[in-house]
């Protein structure tokens, strides 16, 4: 199936949920529709290795993208866990991973879309150029919606430079202020770096900051704590723990993340974050609606994504969403019949 069949698909259907790699089914609330999949949109359309741009189908598998990219030493700055994921989900759900510490989120390298809409309409915004200030910036719009408001069948993204040198520094401490503080006067040193993370578990914690390039050995003398030039496993663990039975992800802020270090240690979670931005995931191993109402009432806009269904429907996976009346007029402008993943975001 083609754009074109997608937007055709859409036109004559009551109620579809939209799947790419189908990784994400469990976020949100648990939904029953006929599946509209996008999967067959895997095409890697234009590689501009000079622009360094790339346009790339909606279902176009993120590895697949990355070793492509790779082979012309470059790469697409996503890294969210990697199980399968596709352009289009990571846009639509605004994932991503431990490089959004340097790049940003999707909606930061993504420069144009093309979207299915409803009424059975393609649309396009944005370009396939770094320099774009024309039009109205569907693609934002789009990024983190969920696949609410159309279907994103195709993206132009930014790319960079793929480092060549690297290793991570990592800073140890055992209490979660001492350790929140620590990164927070990293995050704030003239380091470069790539990553900047922190992460606990069980009853200690660490930051763990990656530098690139050749002078990477000389800034990482300037933390005290132990070099790690073989960073893989370090990383991909990272990744790992935004996955798991039950996650909560905590927008918090760099001041705030001593208390979601804290009720990670409280509670027996494992907590990654983003340092400079206090985005965190707790990954929790028992589906309890009591301890996630308490740590919503503990530490304030909480977003459940991994649950099982039976939490989902007794939880509000979203929680308060103060931009509710506004989610709504968009929605209504968009998919007025509710015919994109119908209950998912909004009720």
């Amino acid at each position: 199936m083609d754009a074109a069949g997608v937007a055709a698909a859409l036109r004559e259907a009551s109620g579809v949920r939209v799947v790419g790699g189908g990784t994400k089914l469990g976020w949100g609330r648990p939904i029953e529709a006929p599946e509209l999949s996008v999967a067959e949109l895997d095409a890697i359309v234009e590689h501009n290795v000079g622009d360094l741009t790339a346009i790339l189908q909606a279902g176009c598998p993120l590895a697949t993208a990355r070793d492509a990219f790779a082979a012309e030493g470059q790469m697409l700055a996503l890294d969210p866990p990697d199980d399968g994921a596709t352009i289009g989900g990571v846009v639509a759900t605004g994932d991503s991973g431990p490089l959004r510490h340097r790049y940003g989120s999707p909606r930061d390298l993504v420069l144009g879309v093309q979207v299915a809409l409803p009424d059975g309409s393609l649309a396009r915004a944005g370009s396939k150029v770094i320099k774009n200030v024309a039009g109205y910036d569907l693609a934002k719009l789009m990024s983190g919606a969920y696949g609410t408001l159309g279907v994103v069948t195709e993206v132009s993204v930014r790319l960079h430079p793929k480092p060549r040198e690297w290793l991570t520094v990592v800073v140890r401490r055992d209490d979660p202020h001492a350790l929140a503080a620590a990164a927070s006067e990293l995050t704030h040193r003239p380091l470069e770096a790539e990553r900047l993370d922190l992460r606990w578990d069980g009853d200690a914690g660490a930051v763990l900051v990656q530098l690139c390039g050749a002078s990477a050995p000389e800034r990482a003398a300037s933390i005290d704590g132990e070099v790690v030039e073989v960073d893989e496993e370090l990383w991909a663990a990272q990744r790992a723990a935004q996955r798991g039975p039950v996650v909560l992800r905590v927008s918090s802020t760099q001041q705030g993340l001593a208390d979601v270090l804290s009720a990670a240690r409280d509670h027996g979670a494992v907590c990654v974050a983003r340092a400079a931005h206090g985005l965190a995931w707790l990954r929790l191993e028992a589906a309890d609606a009591e301890l996630v109402t308490a740590l919503r009432a503990r530490l304030g806009a909480c977003v459940l994504l991994d649950a099982p269904a039976a939490l989902r429907r007794e939880v509000d996976p979203w929680g308060p969403l103060s931009a509710e009346p506004l989610m709504r007029r968009v929605k209504a402008r968009f998919d007025p019949y509710d015919t994109l993943n119908p209950g998912l975001l909004l009720t």
